[in-house]
């Protein structure tokens, strides 16, 4: 599988400075689906991927909340056995949303052996088989026994690794590290990288495990929300009380590439990436900043040459905590005050992605633009005195939806915003 011939590759020429960047391709393994038609269904519906977790309890959780996400089965006939034992559970979500994404691009295995595409994803932790290496040597003190895989399976960088040697991916190859902001700066770069005429076709995405492992850390800062008793009404942003975010995963992936190439391989333009932004707060590492929000979507704008008026939705970021949703609402209000703009955070249904989420939320604000329509914010019942002055979505709401802004921040005070557009046909 995925033979090429390198003496047929067709290098890229940069020539452009400006280019016009598209997705033609979206693929996704969530906790609310693993196709399109199914995400778009739980979108629609508002319907949430969360549950209850016991084991989490039992291990030392104060939380058992979290996203419910499928575990992919990748045979042989898919990829070979040499190379499954070094992909850890995300980057296995990943490939799973990476094929979906090819698959729809109508890219195939001639294509990619003919042509030079890269590969940028968000992913800032391989924890699981960190901890598996660690248990395995403090037993049996003995390196030989960790294996093959392991060293690739514990890198940060393992998704980006693994799908550039799975799909002979050979353009710009790099994992970004920028905490929750991981997967929207993943595309802003791919973004970039076409746009001056480096690249004439990334696959970007983010990816997040989901085993227990992985979010220890957070659910001793208190970060998770402890309202176990209705699981699926735990995840609450914007909403007054609300009281911690809920831990999901899994991935999402985009085929971005030029517009000129696009047409000329006459691809389907799902819709185009017209404005990137980031900023960084500066401040505490783990606390928000409104202006550091603001700066984020302001330079996305400005980017795309867009005014808050011409936005129809915000895909916002919020999480579900009460300083990062309340920075978040101040920093919205004071951009998009009087605007036409709908607002909603699909965290409401998948809770929080981690370093998938910037990339699995411009999948479903694509969704959202190619079926017009706004998915609810769930779980939104009592407003605090930040959010009720924003126009948040509390049920679907059918409307067109031909411009959409998606703000991502993280620890560390990594802000990243994109602006989509949709192309009229």
């Amino acid at each position: 599988m995925h033979t090429f011939a390198a003496d047929t590759l067709t290098l890229i020429k940069v020539k452009k400075m400006n280019n016009r960047v598209v997705i033609t391709g979206a693929g996704i393994w969530s906790c609310i689906g693993n196709d399109l038609e199914t995400v778009r269904q739980s979108l629609y519906n508002g319907k949430s991927g969360v549950g209850l977790f016991p084991e989490r309890i039992e291990y030392g959780y104060r939380s058992g909340l979290s996203g419910v996400v499928e575990q992919p089965v990748i045979t042989k006939q898919m990829v070979d056995r040499h190379t499954r034992v070094g992909m850890p559970e995300h980057t296995r979500y990943a490939y799973m949303a990476a094929c979906q994404a090819f698959n729809q691009a109508g890219v195939d295995d001639d294509y990619l052996s003919k042509n030079e595409c890269g590969c940028i994803f968000g992913s800032d932790s391989s924890a699981k088989p960190v901890i598996e290496i660690y248990k395995t040597m403090e037993a049996e003190h003995d390196t030989a026994m960790l294996g093959y895989g392991m060293v690739f399976q514990s890198m940060n960088s393992t998704v980006t690794m693994n799908l550039s040697t799975i799909f002979h991916l050979r353009g710009v190859n790099f994992t970004v590290s920028a905490a929750c902001a991981s997967g929207s700066h993943s595309i802003g770069l791919g973004y970039m990288m076409i746009q001056q005429g480096q690249q004439e076709m990334v696959l970007c995405g983010g990816a997040q495990e989901t085993n227990y492992y992985s979010m220890l850390s957070f659910d001793a800062i208190g970060a998770f929300s402890v309202r176990m008793e209705q699981p699926q009404k735990a995840s609450r942003p914007f909403d007054r009380d609300r009281d911690g975010l809920v831990p999901s995963g899994g991935a999402a992936a985009l085929v971005l590439e030029s517009y000129d190439h696009a047409v000329k391989r006459g691809a389907n333009i799902l819709a185009e990436v017209v404005g990137y932004g980031f900023s960084g707060n500066g401040a505490e590492i783990s606390k928000p900043c409104d202006h550091g929000c603001e700066l984020a979507m302001t330079r996305a704008l400005q980017n795309a040459d867009l005014t808050p008026n011409d936005i129809d939705y915000i895909n916002a970021h919020a999480t579900s905590t009460p300083q990062g949703d309340m920075y978040e609402a101040i920093a919205i209000d004071r951009l998009f005050n009087g605007s036409n703009a709908w607002i909603s955070s699909t965290k409401s249904m998948t809770g929080h992605e981690c370093w998938m989420a910037g990339a699995s939320e411009i999948v479903y604000s694509l969704i959202m633009m190619k079926n017009n329509f706004v998915a609810p914010n769930i779980n939104y019942e009592n407003p605090d005195e930040y959010s009720q002055r924003l126009k948040i979505a509390t049920q679907t709401i059918d409307t067109r939806v031909d411009t959409i802004i998606s703000n991502s921040f993280g620890f560390g005070g990594t802000n990243s915003a994109l602006v989509l557009k949709k192309i009229a046909k």
